[in-house]
């Protein structure tokens, strides 16, 4: 019988400290670059979307950026999903992951584990961990939610068995987006229905990637319908060139490829979506999907000293992946447009494949392909997988029977803005955003729709949750507008909002009325971005100073600072800057280091031993 239940899962794990209180101000224009650019190999047809969609910063996120590498025994919560063949983990409070996927008859584990919880420095907010499948949506990076708890329901499926439905609100798009799995009795597939909802009345860019962790062997080959490859290799440019053999290498064979590389297959329109991973006997991890996710893709860290470090600095020494990817468009530098009220849905399976060794191994790259595409027919048939999308799309609109975990509450404030303003409800009764989900994050922003006032604390305390969605900033300013908390707290958060929308004067102006109203660290701080990013370096750096010593206890805030006095050649004022730090925000790590830094420019060459 297939089954759902909770779990807790223990492993090692560095700690999540708290999120960065400091908004995140990208410099004009970075955020709309594109880091890559087409050579002539690719056709105008396949350019068109290259850098689409690129034009969006962090916020209105704050940066999980406060982690280490001091690991201690954490229970984390799951959700298991398993019939008598397959057994899947979710790890709730980090982005839904699926964690691991057991093939319960021969105790095969499909994806690679990671015996750890290790940040890194690799997601759009900053921290990042590797293993299982992590659903990348919205935005070209991964995903704000990968280290940020997701909702979870059980809903009931058809013929009774459990259908595990995560769920929640992407802020920086402004969509709801859904996954429904599902592990019917006797299946051999894990499948997972996936919905995005577009509520606006404009078209959204939009992305998507499914990444697969599975381990890294020798000899294992990387399997799909695919001829050619767009070929990523970090060097600025993209162009699309035959495989399986590249600038004489197979590059399907992983442990081949000597660098870090992303190689996107190119499946072509006719063509079953799908990719796997399969060992020297043939076997290993496939996944495939309905015809609207297109993309595949490989990635691998490369056999250099850089990739093999970069293995062990994720986890620990024996536990090298490879990434096997699913998206929406062809490549990971483009977003698709998607229309105004759209709605896109696809059907994703993962399972055990096993095929002739011979073929998957063979010299013949279409042997190869063939006899893995014939296989994967037998088990499931490409048309019972596009009809099972249609027939699944009722049950998209259940509702739930059991909340079994909450993300974020701010699903849970669109919300009650919509219903204040009159607008179509964010989504149907599926998704569940309800009240008991809103924190302290929420409660001044609702304080505002609800009052018509954004509350006032003082200039010492931490500002709160950032907002740039358009809606709230006309709300806000038409409170000030009108005398409703015309506060430093209300032209604070006005100024981060028109510095989102690229308003840069409107953002100065709202900035210094906060500091004519009461003076902050806050204010001080993003007009040093501001003077940065002007290339005032010289006044930026007073401004850094300015702010952290109205915040001493504030370690962004000192690592910004920092960094400042180094750009602008003034590294000789680092430890008096250091004198007038909290002793704990000094000795931090990171201003260590920054301490060591500004050393070394200056020849203080014992500082620099000492520190080291």
């Amino acid at each position: 019988m297939s089954d759902l239940r909770m779990d807790t899962l223990e492993m090692p794990a560095a700690r999540i400290g708290p999120e960065n209180p400091l908004p995140p101000l990208s410099a004009p224009g970075v955020a709309a670059s594109t880091d890559v650019r087409c050579d002539d190999t690719v056709p105008e047809s396949d350019r068109k979307h290259f850098g689409y969609g690129s034009d969006t910063g962090v916020l209105p996120h704050r940066l999980q950026d406060d982690y280490g590498r001091r690991r201690k025994p954490r229970a984390f919560n799951v959700a298991v999903l398993e019939n008598d063949v397959l057994r899947a983990t979710f790890l709730l409070e980090l982005g839904g992951r699926l964690w691991s996927l057991v093939h319960k008859p021969s105790g095969r584990e499909l994806l690679e584990v990671n015996p750890v919880f290790q940040p890194a420095n690799l997601a759009l907010r900053g921290a990042w961990f590797s293993g299982g499948v992590e659903c990348n949506v919205a935005v070209r990076a991964h995903t704000p939610q990968t280290c940020s708890p997701l909702f979870a329901a059980r809903v009931k499926g058809d013929a009774g068995s459990p259908i595990l439905r995560l769920y929640e609100w992407d802020r920086i798009r402004g969509i709801p987006h859904q996954l429904d799995f599902s592990l019917p009795d006797g299946s051999e597939m894990l499948f997972a229905r996936i919905r995005l909802i577009n509520p606006h009345q404009d078209v959204t860019p939009m992305y998507w990637w499914s990444n697969i962790a599975v381990a890294e062997w020798p000899g294992l080959r990387v399997i799909a319908p695919a001829e050619r490859t767009f070929r990523h290799s970090y060097d600025g440019t993209i162009g699309l060139v035959p495989i399986p053999v590249v600038d004489g290498v197979d590059v399907t064979y992983p442990t081949n490829v000597p660098a870090a590389a992303d190689f996107f297959w190119y499946v072509e329109d006719d063509q079953r979506p799908w990719i796997a991973a399969l060992d020297a006997e043939g076997k290993g991890l496939v996944q495939t999907s309905t015809s609207r996710l297109r993309g595949r893709k490989l990635f691998v860290w490369g056999m250099g000293p850089g990739g093999r470090r970069w293995q062990e600095f994720l986890s620990v020494p024996g536990h090298r992946y490879i990434e096997l990817q699913a998206g929406l468009a062809r490549t990971q530098s483009e977003c698709l447009p998607m229309p105004a009220g759209a709605e896109w849905s696809w059907v994703e399976a993962y399972g055990l494949m096993e095929a002739d060794a011979k073929a998957v191994h063979g010299s013949d790259w279409v042997a190869a392909r063939n006899v893995v595409a014939t296989r994967l027919e037998e088990m499931l048939p490409e048309r019972w997988l596009e009809q099972e999308l249609v027939r699944a799309a009722e049950a998209a609109d259940r509702p739930p029977e059991e909340l079994l975990h909450r993300g974020c509450g701010w699903g849970a404030l669109e919300r009650h803005r919509r219903e204040a303003a009159g607008d179509k409800p964010l989504c149907s009764a599926g998704m569940v955003f309800d009240d008991a989900s809103l924190g302290t994050d929420q409660e001044p922003w609702l304080a505002l729709l609800q009052r018509g006032e954004l509350p006032c604390k003082g200039p010492d305390e931490q500002p709160g949750a950032w907002m740039v969605q358009d809606e709230w900033r006309r709300m806000l300013e038409d409170s000030v507008r009108e005398d409703h908390g015309d506060h430093w707290l209300s032209w604070l958060h006005i100024g981060v909002m028109r510095y989102d929308a690229g308003d840069i004067e409107g953002a100065r102006e709202a900035w210094e009325k906060s500091l004519s109203r009461e003076p902050s660290a806050w204010a001080y701080r993003n007009l040093a971005v501001l003077a940065d990013h002007e290339g005032e370096r010289d006044r930026a750096a007073d401004r850094w100073i300015t702010a952290c010593r109205m915040a001493p206890m504030l370690v962004p805030l000192a690592v910004e600072c920092c960094e400042a006095l180094i750009e602008a050649s003034r590294q000789s004022e680092v430890p008096e800057l250091l004198n007038s730090l909290s002793p704990d925000v000094a000795d931090h790590t990171r201003v260590r280091v920054l301490t060591a830094r500004a050393a070394l420019d200056v020849g203080d060459l014992d500082t620099v031993e000492r520190i080291l």
